[in-house]
């Protein structure tokens, strides 16, 4: 065989230097056309998060790798709004370390996380991100609330206390701090931990308002009816106007069936803050023990004016109207309370 033959199918080098240059024009351009794409879906689904479509941001971002940390960082914080608070960990846990340190995706990536482990009831999981973040964002004040929760409901009363005080500006060793961290307990129904701290309170300032009248409601609940009217008593010495603690002191005497005591606190809390249907409750309640049907249905039908969805003054009115005989009213009023539901008495 002659030697140009043998060769004659293979293209000469500038042919081939020109094929090669075409097909790494298409490769760049494909490249391109993906990182376009990447870029396109990125944004979309920031912008879907940001108007509040979650859900479409999760699906937007399904074209793209699991392994890319700025799709897992949008995906994280897409399931998070969208509620998913666990998947949004499984996106975001290990896209963190691939974000630079320092960053603003980093940043949010962490933050995101930490709220994220909280919501799923990951409390010891959630501190370490929430510390993380609070370096930068000591004035949130979502943020200071979750990681004092995290701190208080993992037993770390001292961390809790200290970070609320920062938040509310107070010293965190101040009779206020301890105050602040034991309203935040009681909302946490961390009672034990809540009387710890007011205790404290108490020894710092014998006359700081509002602690006796939480010590005292946490006696009441308890069935601790003498020490809850001592704490109710001790509290109005401080805060003559309150109207909430003569509110309790009122619900305490009714248990104690003090219908006297019950009655004079009562209307104290009624004159002091006139919108407030609890106190009306009991007063149709305590009207009803002493005979006085009329005052008794007054006194209802002006909690249910104040809090038309309250279940005990629509079963107590029912009630009386049964007394009376008027059963269709009565009736009426009963169906309302079954549909109801109690409220809490916090």
């Amino acid at each position: 065989m002659e030697p140009g033959r043998a060769f004659a199918g293979l293209a000469s080098p500038a042919r081939a230097g020109r094929v090669h240059g075409l097909l790494l024009a298409a490769a760049l351009q494909v490249a391109a056309s993906g990182a376009e794409a990447r870029v396109a879906a990125l944004n979309e689904a920031r912008r879907l998060v940001n108007a509040g479509k979650p859900d479409a941001a999760v699906e937007t971002l399904r074209t793209l790798p699991a392994g890319d940390p700025q799709a897992a960082l949008l995906r994280g914080v897409a399931h998070y709004h969208a509620n998913h608070p666990v998947q949004a960990i499984e996106a975001l846990a290990p896209a963190v370390p691939k974000l630079p340190e320092g960053s603003l995706e980093r940043r949010e990536a962490v933050q995101v996380l930490g709220l994220a482990s909280y919501l799923a009831g990951r409390i010891a999981d959630a501190i370490p991100y929430l510390e993380q973040t609070r370096l930068w964002a000591e004035g949130n004040p979502e943020l200071s609330y979750v990681l004092g929760m995290a701190y208080v409901q993992t037993r770390q009363a001292d961390k809790a206390r200290a970070t609320w005080a920062r938040s509310f500006g107070v010293p965190p060793a101040s009779a206020a701090a301890h105050l602040l961290a034991a309203q935040m307990m009681v909302r946490a129904e961390l009672d034990e931990l809540a009387d710890a701290e007011l205790k404290q309170a108490l020894a710092l300032d014998p006359r700081l308002p509002r602690a006796s009248f939480l010590l005292g409601q946490t006696a009441l609940f308890r069935g601790r009816l003498d020490e809850a009217v001592a704490l109710f008593k001790r509290e109005l010495d401080v805060n003559p106007g309150d109207a909430m603690s003569f509110y309790r002191l009122g619900d305490a005497y009714t248990r104690q069936l003090k219908w006297d005591d019950a009655l004079a606190a009562l209307q104290k809390s009624v004159w002091i803050n006139p919108y407030f249907s609890g106190p009306y409750i009991l007063l149709g309640k305590t009207y009803m023990k002493k005979g006085d049907a009329v005052a008794a249905e007054g006194m209802l039908r002006q909690a249910i004016g104040y809090d038309p969805n309250n279940k005990a003054a629509h079963y107590m009115l029912g009630q009386l109207l049964q007394q009376a005989g008027r059963t269709e009213e009565a009736k009426r009023e009963l169906d309302t309370a079954e549909r109801l539901q109690a409220p809490t008495d916090r």
